[in-house]
C-alpha cells in the first residue's frame, strides 16, 4: 500500500506544492511557505520541479487520489464550492461529529468520478442502502449494505445541495459544485420520496470537458465533412436527436466548436449549463421565475446573435420561436427527442410547427446513439457467424474477416468494454425532402423522398467491422427487430 503523502491535501493544494517520493513538484503559484514546509517534511534538500497549472493539478490528483481504494487518503475530500449556508468553501471533513457519514459520501463521489460515471444512484430499501453508478451507459453496483445510516447520508447530500432537509415528502432538485484534484465537478441532485426513504440520483458533469473535436466523437470522415458543412451554414435549424444519454449535448457543443467564434456571436440557453464554453455567452433556464427555453430564446434574439444553441426543444412555443429565429437569419442548434432522423420532422409537426416553416428552416438532423468500445486489452476476435454475416449482407456491407466479442479483464472491471463512441445518421435536407415536408407528407412518404441512404444500424455495423465494438453491444443499443428509416433497424431498445 502506498504511504500517505507527507503534506495535508488542503495545504498542498493551496500552496501548490506536492511531495511525490523524492520529488518536489510545484505549480505556477507556489508559495514560499509551501516550499519551506515541503522541504521540512522531506527532511532533505530537494530541487523543485516546476509544472504548468494543468500538469500540477494532475500531479496533485495522482499523489492524493491516484488509484487508491476508497478507504485511502481521506484528506482528499471534495471541496464544497458553493456552500448553501454561506461562508468560504470548506473541506467535507470539517464537522467531526459527522465524519463517518461525510467520509462515506466523499468516498462515493470520488469512486464515481474516478470511474467516469455519468450518474450515481442511492436507493434506500427495507434492509439498508444500495448504491449504484452508471458507467458507459450501464448500471454497476457499488455496495448494498445494512449498516449505512441512509437518512443521514441523504440529509448530508441535501445540505450540500442546498435543499430543505426537513422536507421529505416532496421531490427536490439541487446542485453541488465540487473540485477534485483541480477538476471541476458539477453534481445535479434529485431526490424522490419512497416507501423506505428518499431516493437520490446525482448526475455528474466533469466541467473540465466541454468542446470536443469531431475525431473523438467517433465520426467517420464523411460524417465529419457533413457536420462541418452544416455548422458553416449562415442560417437554419440543425437538430440532434436520440434518447436520453445518447450524447446529443456533446454533439451540439462540438458543432459550436466548428462555428467561427471570432466573426460570429454565439449565445446559448440551456438546462442545465453543462460545461463552460470559452468565448460563448451561456444562459441557464429557471422555470421557477418564468425563464423558460422559449422566453430565454426570445431574449437572446434581442442580443444580436449569429448562432444560437437551445438545449432542447420540449414544447410547441420553443419550436415555433426557434423556427422563426432561423427564418430571420440565425443559425440554431438544438436537440429533440426522436428515434430517427426523419422522425424529427414528424415530431416538429406534433409540436405544432407548420410544414412550410419546417421546410424553410430545417437544414439537417443528426440521429445518434452511444455504444461501448471493446476493451483493447481483452477483446477477442473471431470469424463472424452465419447470422452475423447475414446481417452485414442485409445492410449491403462487406462482411469482415473477424469481429470482436467482449471478454472482460481487470482493466475494464470485467465488463469487456472501456469508454464509448458515437454512431451517427446525418440527414441533410435536400430539395426533394423540402417538397415532401412542405406538402405534409407522412413518414413513409418522407422515407421514399429521402431515397436509399445509410442508417444507424449500418453505421454501427461499420464500427463492428472496424473492431471498435461488438455485435452484442450494437444489438443491445439498437435492437434487431425494430424498423427505422428505409426498413433498417434504428430504434433504441
Amino acid at each position: 500500500m502506498t504511504a500517505a503523502p507527507a503534506l495535508p491535501f488542503a495545504f498542498a493544494r493551496d500552496n501548490q506544492v506536492v511531495l511525490a517520493g523524492d520529488s518536489l513538484l510545484i505549480g505556477p503559484d507556489a508559495t514560499m511557505n509551501g516550499l519551506r514546509e515541503a522541504r521540512r517534511a522531506a527532511g532533505t534538500p530537494l530541487t523543485p520541479q516546476e509544472l504548468d497549472g494543468e500538469s500540477f493539478q494532475s500531479a496533485l490528483a495522482q499523489a492524493y487520489d491516484g488509484g487508491a481504494g476508497t478507504e485511502a487518503n481521506p484528506d482528499i475530500a471534495f471541496d464544497l464550492e458553493d456552500n448553501p449556508r454561506g461562508g468560504a468553501p470548506r473541506d467535507l471533513l470539517e464537522d467531526p461529529e459527522d465524519a463517518p457519514v461525510i467520509k462515506l459520501v466523499n468516498q462515493l463521489l470520488r469512486q464515481a468520478v474516478r470511474a467516469q460515471a455519468s450518474d450515481l444512484h442511492l436507493e434506500p430499501h427495507e434492509d439498508g442502502l444500495r448504491a449504484r453508478m452508471r458507467v458507459d451507459g450501464t448500471m454497476q453496483a457499488v455496495f448494498d449494505r445494512r449498516d449505512v445510516p441512509a437518512r443521514r447520508v441523504v440529509s448530508r447530500l441535501k445540505v450540500m445541495g442546498g435543499l430543505d432537509i426537513a422536507e421529505t415528502r416532496l421531490p427536490q432538485d439541487g446542485r453541488i459544485a465540487l473540485r477534485l484534484g483541480g477538476r471541476a465537478i458539477d453534481v445535479r441532485l434529485s431526490t424522490l420520496p419512497g416507501h423506505h426513504g428518499e431516493r437520490v440520483v446525482m448526475r455528474l458533469l466533469d466541467r473540465s470537458g466541454g468542446l470536443m473535436a469531431l475525431d473523438r466523437l467517433g465520426l467517420s470522415d464523411a460524417d465529419a465533412h457533413r457536420l462541418n458543412r452544416l455548422a458553416g451554414l449562415p442560417n437554419g435549424i440543425i437538430l440532434a436527436t436520440g434518447p436520453t444519454g445518447s450524447g446529443k449535448t456533446t454533439t451540439l457543443y462540438s458543432l459550436l466548436r466548428l462555428a467561427d467564434r471570432q466573426e460570429r456571436t454565439i449565445l446559448t440557453v440551456e438546462d442545465p449549463v453543462e460545461y463552460d464554453l470559452p468565448g460563448i455567452s451561456q444562459t441557464q433556464v429557471n422555470p421557477e421565475i418564468g425563464l423558460s427555453f422559449a422566453r430565454g430564446l426570445r431574449s437572446i434574439l434581442r442580443q444580436d446573435p449569429d448562432v444560437i444553441l437551445v438545449g432542447e426543444i420540449r414544447d410547441g412555443e420553443t419550436a415555433q420561436v426557434a423556427s422563426e429565429a432561423a427564418l430571420t437569419g440565425h443559425l440554431v442548434f438544438s436537440s429533440l427527442h426522436a428515434n430517427t432522423a426523419l422522425g424529427a420532422i414528424v415530431r416538429l409537426r406534433e409540436l405544432g410547427v407548420e410544414g412550410y416553416l419546417i421546410a424553410a428552416t430545417l437544414r439537417g438532423v443528426v440521429a445518434q446513439r452511444l455504444v461501448r468500445r471493446l476493451c483493447p486489452d481483452c477483446g477477442e476476435f473471431s470469424a463472424p457467424t452465419a447470422q452475423a454475416r447475414a446481417l452485414f449482407d442485409t445492410h449491403a456491407l462487406r462482411v469482415p474477416d473477424r469481429i470482436g466479442t467482449a471478454n472482460g479483464c481487470e482493466r475494464c472491471d470485467g465488463t469487456g468494454y472501456s469508454g464509448r463512441l458515437g454512431i451517427f445518421d446525418i440527414l441533410a435536407i435536400d430539395e426533394g425532402l423540402k417538397h415532401a415536408i412542405d406538402t405534409d407528407a407522412t413518414e413513409v412518404q418522407l422515407r421514399a423522398a429521402a431515397g436509399t441512404r445509410p442508417s444507424l444500424m449500418a453505421a454501427a455495423l461499420a464500427k463492428v467491422a472496424a473492431g471498435q465494438t461488438s455485435l452484442a453491444e450494437v444489438r443491445r443499443v439498437l435492437g434487431d427487430d425494430g424498423l427505422g428509416d428505409h426498413g433498417l433497424v434504428e430504434d433504441g431498445p
